[in-house]
């Protein structure tokens, strides 16, 4: 989760096909002090594939020059050790950055990462909206120590872990916070439009920044990655919270055809994970506390694996080994799982909790947030009749 908090923004925006032309961009640098032949690498996205440009420090000064089809997040290293583009770790000298078209120059005494960049708009506007996150990022950094700092039986402690959680997710709201301000404060910076893209997560709510894309110029709704995002919507329409989650079929364990509207008239938690995915597995043992709390009043998980088609045994492994007593389906088909795709998943974990009447109710649930909505929803008186 740290992760997600703390860099900065990157465009989320799903990939699609459109007509575009690439445009040129220039970086021009000089370290003042530097006199050795430092390699510098640029790292950027380039469609669908990464591109990694290095070049040659002279006299500490330097150049990379390239195209682009839109504006994109970029990461700048400088290679002190000269250890190579692959030795190179997080504590090395790197520098966030955006590639726009047209010439920016980059200046600092000894290192990229306190350089100054100049003749960029949208990193001019990166500087002032990461100065607004500074405080929060800084936060995130201390908990993330205190949590390596902590021992093994803190972190398996159940109470330990939705603390850190609630920590997290506290600090998360508030740049989502900040992030909304930027956005209707700034709606002709294309940082704004990336930062819409970002709000919310992997499940982002339609009705929080469908709102906000509205907001922005014209121009930037017109742009291709406007388009892209408004697209979007739709897909994140259908899993929003009062959607009836849609419906779907896949394989259990034994290759016996489960649907999700088997489950009516109970409340389900669709549980997106697999048995690859770390963070998956450290939740599992919340899931199973709190299944085993509520499975007796009307609650049931259905699992979704996002195992790979050479992938079923280690999936019923992790099944085992981690104590899911629930129902399991996969398809097996990894990132390409069908339901995954009607709930438009893009990370896991991911849950979805499913009210008796077939609408969601809630998702994302972690920690102590999901045992939290289950007593509220659970404790709530029923209506008579055909239901909501």
């Amino acid at each position: 989760m740290l992760k997600k908090i703390a860099l900065y923004i990157t465009a989320l925006l799903p990939s699609v096909a459109l007509a575009q032309t690439p445009e040129a961009f220039t970086i021009n640098g000089k370290l003042n002090t530097v006199k050795q032949p430092y390699r510098v690498y640029l790292v950027y996205q380039q469609g669908q594939a990464r591109q990694v440009d290095s070049t040659t420090l002279v006299d500490g000064t330097f150049q990379f020059a390239g195209k682009i089809n839109n504006p994109t997040s970029a990461l700048m290293v400088l290679d002190h050790r000269g250890v190579g583009f692959s030795g190179i770790s997080k504590t090395d000298d790197v520098l966030n950055l955006y590639l726009e078209k047209g010439d920016m120059y980059i200046a600092a005494t000894d290192s990229v990462s306190k350089a100054k960049i100049t003749g960029s708009e949208i990193n001019r506007d990166n500087e002032e909206l990461n100065t607004l996150l500074a405080p929060l990022y800084a936060r995130a950094e201390r908990i993330y120590t205190e949590v390596q700092a902590a021992s093994p039986e803190q972190r398996q402690s159940n109470v330990y872990q939705n603390t850190m959680q609630d920590k997290f997710k506290a600090i998360q709201l508030e740049r989502e916070k900040f992030l909304k301000e930027y956005i209707l404060g700034h709606p002709y910076s294309y940082l704004s439009l990336m930062a819409v893209s970002s709000m919310g997560g992997p499940s982002a709510d339609a009705n929080v920044i469908e709102p906000l894309y509205n907001s922005l110029s014209q121009k930037l709704k017109d742009s291709p990655q406007g388009q892209q995002l408004k697209a979007s919507f739709a897909a994140l329409k259908a899993t929003a919270i009062g959607a009836v989650a849609p419906n779907f079929t896949q394989n259990d364990v034994d290759g016996k055809p489960v649907s999700l509207s088997s489950f009516k008239g109970k409340y389900v938690l669709i549980d997106f994970w697999a048995s690859w995915c770390g963070p998956c597995r450290q939740e599992n043992p919340n899931v199973v506390r709190v299944f085993n709390k509520f499975k007796d009043r009307n609650f049931t998980v259905l699992g979704v694996s996002l195992d790979r088609p050479d992938g079923k045994a280690a999936w019923l492994k992790a099944i085992k080994d981690d104590g899911l007593t629930w129902t399991h389906v996969s398809d097996l088909k990894f990132w390409n799982n069908e339901a995954a795709a009607l709930y438009f998943v893009q990370s896991i974990p991911q849950n979805f909790l499913i009210g008796p009447d077939g609408k969601i109710v809630a998702k994302n649930l972690r920690g102590g947030d999901l045992e939290m909505t289950l007593l509220k929803v659970l404790s709530a008186p029923q209506k008579a009749g055909k239901g909501e």
